[in-house]
């Protein structure tokens, strides 16, 4: 939504303030100069998360491919920024040195690289340009594991660090934001990359209880930090794990998420939070019509017999089998469902998903995935220029408190009155507690809330709900009609407080759409 005031636009003043106050410093200035990029460069989300979260099947699922991880050479795993591009492309980013384009092989979990006898540990991050429709709005950053004790590295997937790579189209550079966040490690340095780099996060948590989240706010001590810690979602994976793996697993995720969502202990952290079955998801999009036709063939066993058979992986790739199913080909089923979406699928064959298309769409549906792209486009994508301008605004301030001089003070202060008007971050959290069930609107009256601060698009249209071409006038009436109908609901005393609050964000919305109009 535009209108007077907006806040990336505020940031960019900033930051072009801040240039004039640093001018004579070259770090300074190239550091401020990366910040001017960013609000052109597409938005970076981060998918953080302990060791074996399934960050990488996240990342593959969202995408639609077996892309990653990128495995190295060396076994080391650095971060990966996932980009769209016209064609297929790996490139290293070295500390201090020039890319290198890295010759790929595909594997069975993804992608392996070879620096081609260079030295890996002096590279930290890999771009993987791939010609895909869900990375046309938004990068996606596979992370080094998130340790909660500093000095540990964990190895495998989640292993690595990294310097810094923050210009996309500039690729890392040697000192800059680099000295903030530290070297590598799995532990705080890879929060504090994270934290300077990512415009959003999806943290990969297996309980959901928002202690995970902690790190993220330790490493965010500032005023933009307090003021707006709307940058996450928090992703309960695994779920297929939940209950000893019964096939409704993922129906008590879902639960377990909406539970999560109304604890204030986890929202204060996040902005909502998701359920997802990871590798259910990525069979979704990747099944294919000959593991269809093997999954048919379990289920066509009586459902008892089935059953024992998938009590284990031992029990199903036994060599004795009641039907002339390969093992190799059993095996391939482990690998693309595990043994829950095995489970699954033979049910789901039984009970109407007749064909590959159908078990595919059903196997997406009951993952999360769709709730989960949902959700990211919600809260990440529609609201990338606030989330931009957030970072923006953690950088700036990060600057003047670290190295302070005349001017710095005077520019720290109008920093922080950008933040007590940042009405954007209001709107952020209004919606996520909406959606989340925390504010107990009426339903007509949440669903409108919602729409009017943005929640179902930032532009006047969609936010007055309206088509694109009406006239001003028609905006003007309906946006006047919404002023006085929210107002009398912000001044009525039988409202309880949260509402009342709450009805005076979507005022303030309303207001700023008027003066828009106008």
């Amino acid at each position: 939504m535009s209108r007077v005031g907006r806040l990336d636009e505020a940031a960019w003043g900033l930051v072009h303030e801040a240039l004039e106050v640093y001018g004579n410093d070259p770090r300074a200035v190239e550091q401020l100069h990366r910040q001017f990029a960013r609000f052109e460069e597409p938005l970076r989300i981060a998918v953080a998360g302990p060791w074996r979260s399934g960050k990488s099947t996240l990342v593959n699922a969202v995408m639609g491919e077996a892309v990653a991880p990128v495995e190295v050479a060396d076994g080391r795993q650095v971060f990966t920024w996932y980009e769209d591009g016209p064609e297929p492309r790996v490139t290293a980013y070295p500390a201090g040195g020039a890319p290198r384009d890295l010759a790929v092989t595909r594997t069975a979990s993804g992608m392996r690289v070879d620096l081609g006898g260079g030295r890996w540990d002096q590279v930290d991050d890999i771009v993987v340009q791939w010609p895909t429709r869900a990375l046309r709005h938004a990068v996606l950053i596979d992370t080094p594991a998130v340790s909660h004790r500093p000095d540990d590295r964990t190895a495998g997937e989640d292993a690595g660090g990294g310097r810094g790579r923050l210009a996309l189209a500039a690729g890392p550079t040697a000192g800059g934001d680099a000295e903030l966040v530290g070297g590598a490690g799995g532990g705080a340095a890879t929060v504090q990359r994270i934290v300077h780099e990512a415009d959003a996060v999806l943290y990969l948590s297996r309980d959901g209880s928002g202690d995970d989240l902690r790190p993220f706010q330790a490493a965010q001590p500032g005023s933009v930090a307090r003021a707006a810690p709307v940058n996450v979602l928090l992703v309960l994976s695994r779920v297929d794990e939940l209950g000893g793996g019964r096939v409704d697993a993922l129906l008590t995720a879902r639960q377990l998420a909406r539970r999560h969502r109304r604890d204030p202990r986890v929202n204060a952290h996040c902005l909502s939070v998701v359920a997802l079955g990871g590798l259910v998801a990525l069979a979704g999009r990747m099944l294919s019509e000959s593991e269809y036709a093997a999954l048919a063939a379990l289920a066509g066993l009586p459902r008892a017999e089935t059953d024992r058979l998938l009590l284990s992986t031992d029990r199903f790739l036994a060599a004795e089998f009641p039907i002339p199913l390969d093992v190799e080909i059993r095996r391939r089923l482990l690998d693309r469902l595990g043994i829950f979406g095995v489970r699954l699928s033979t049910t789901l064959v039984r009970t109407g998903s007749d064909s590959r298309a159908r078990l595919a769409a059903e196997l997406v549906r009951r993952s999360g995935l769709t709730e989960l792209r949902e959700s990211m486009a919600r809260y990440f994508v529609d609201r990338a220029p606030v989330l931009k301008a957030r970072a923006v605004l953690m950088a700036l301030e990060s600057l003047l408190r670290a190295e302070p001089r005349p001017g710095a003070a005077e520019l720290l202060a109008r920093l922080e009155q950008v933040l007590a008007g940042a009405h954007e971050f209001r709107e952020l959290r209004l919606s996520a507690a909406l959606l989340g069930g925390q504010l107990r609107f009426d339903p007509e009256l949440a669903a409108e809330a919602n729409r009017l601060i943005g929640g179902d698009g930032a532009s006047l249209a969609a936010r007055l709900g309206v088509e694109h071409d009406v006239t001003g006038d028609e905006l003007w009436a309906r946006g006047s009609a919404a002023v006085r109908r929210w107002q009398e609901l912000a001044e009525d005393p039988l409202r309880g407080v949260d509402q009342r609050r709450a009805a005076r964000v979507v005022v303030r919305s309303c207001e700023g759409m008027l003066a828009e109009i106008s």
